[in-house]
């Protein structure tokens, strides 16, 4: 797909848990040092550990877009107080993989969050750092989770920030186990000094070796938001078709490169023919969550007001919605056209004088609408090298 370049910076990170969010007072970053040609950073041989060139790390502060993402980019939850930087994105990677942030060497971010699945678990609760116990949510997509306009996160919104939430798994009783009762956060940055390389890895990030609570969220958080999808083929199409005059910027138009069922469902979702406009919830181009959003009546009664993840690569999926209860792209868009439940939390939007909407939707625009998702799958950013576990062994 040709890419019309547009510089701007990108950042941060998340996960998923079940206690209190730990949060800390940011901290100032300072002017790193030059990486030299041998990979020695500050004294430590990474490629002992890394598959990594450190003289030449991935772009992750300057990401090029395609066109039809250009009034999109600036509308992100990234705080002005933690820019990416290429150094910082890649302490993130390695913290997201390594397995060592779990009490018994067991499980990383990654068990639960990975990348050829557009960084979720396709099975419906994710197993802890023991191997037998489970979580209580379903794992969520983290792709695009940087274009969520809202501020909160996790699936029922706990956390106050992105990088709020990063930790938050670390320290599950479930997990990752650096609990209460096994030390916390102190406990696990008493374990990550005796690491070699991460005093190393921090002053190349933050200008010197302090590990801090605060340093591990902001590299999670670096790292995670710059998981963006924009090569999809429905972004191929956009971009070809894309127009700033023209409503919706051009999207309303059949993609030439599209079919007949899956320009249908793209009517379906992205305006309001049948009454329907799934894009009021699921912005385009990013397909990320309106911050004004509410629940979307999986309960009867729910009084929380849930979020979900980004529908780029849904279709990759094996489990939906928070609890996981859903298998397949049909149930899904099944639940939407006859099964949404009221509640206090419900969105407006899915209700109607007569309470909860049925969108009475035939065979044939189901379908569409499956079709259509699946158009959204990027078969780039699941395999591309800069999101990769980079541990040699």
């Amino acid at each position: 797909m040709r890419k019309y370049v547009f510089l701007f910076s990108i950042l941060l990170c998340a996960c998923a848990s079940d206690e209190e969010v730990y949060t800390e007072i940011p901290d100032e970053t300072v002017e790193t040092p030059i990486i030299p040609d041998d990979n020695i950073v500050n004294g430590i041989d990474m490629s002992d550990y890394f598959s990594i060139n450190f003289s030449d790390l991935p772009n992750y502060s300057s990401p090029d877009y395609p066109i039809h993402y250009i009034n999109t980019v600036g509308n992100n939850n990234e705080p002005t107080d933690n820019q990416a930087t290429d150094t910082g994105a890649i302490l993130g990677r390695i913290l997201f993989f390594d397995k060592q942030l779990s009490i018994n060497n067991a499980v990383s971010c990654a068990s639960c969050h990975q990348q050829g699945i557009a960084f979720t678990d396709n099975n419906q609760f994710s197993t802890g750092f023991d191997g037998v116990s489970v979580t209580g949510a379903h794992s969520m997509r983290l792709l695009n989770a940087r274009f969520y306009e809202g501020e909160s996160f996790f699936w029922d919104k706990r956390a106050p920030t992105l990088e709020a939430q990063t930790t938050e798994p670390i320290i599950n009783s479930v997990e990752m186990g650096f609990d209460d009762s096994n030390g916390g956060l102190d406990a696990l940055i008493a374990k990550m000094n005796t690491i070699d390389y991460y005093p190393a890895l921090f002053e190349l990030a933050f200008g010197d070796g302090t590990i801090t609570v605060n340093r591990i969220q902001r590299a999670l958080a670096q790292y995670i938001r710059c998981m963006v999808s924009t090569d999809s083929r429905f972004d191929q199409a956009f971009a070809q078709v894309y127009n700033p005059n023209a409503p919706g910027n051009g999207v309303g138009q059949n993609f030439p490169s599209f079919t007949a069922e899956e320009n249908l469902g793209k009517q379906l979702f992205t305006t309001n023919a049948g009454n329907i406009n799934c894009a009021a919830c699921h912005e385009l181009p990013s397909f990320s969550l309106a911050a004004n959003s509410r629940s979307n009546g999986l309960d009867a009664g729910e009084t929380i007001i849930f979020k979900s993840p980004s529908l780029k690569n849904i279709a990759t999926s094996a489990q939906f919605m928070h609890d996981g209860s859903l298998t397949s792209l049909e149930e899904v868009v099944e639940f939407y056209n006859s099964g949404i439940q009221d509640g206090p939390a419900l969105d407006n939007r899915l209700r109607d004088q007569n309470g909860p909407r049925r969108m009475n939707l035939t065979q044939a625009e189901k379908d569409a609408l499956v079709a259509f998702l699946r158009t959204l799958t990027d078969e780039t950013v699941v395999s591309d090298s800069k999101f990769s576990n980079p541990f040699i062994n």
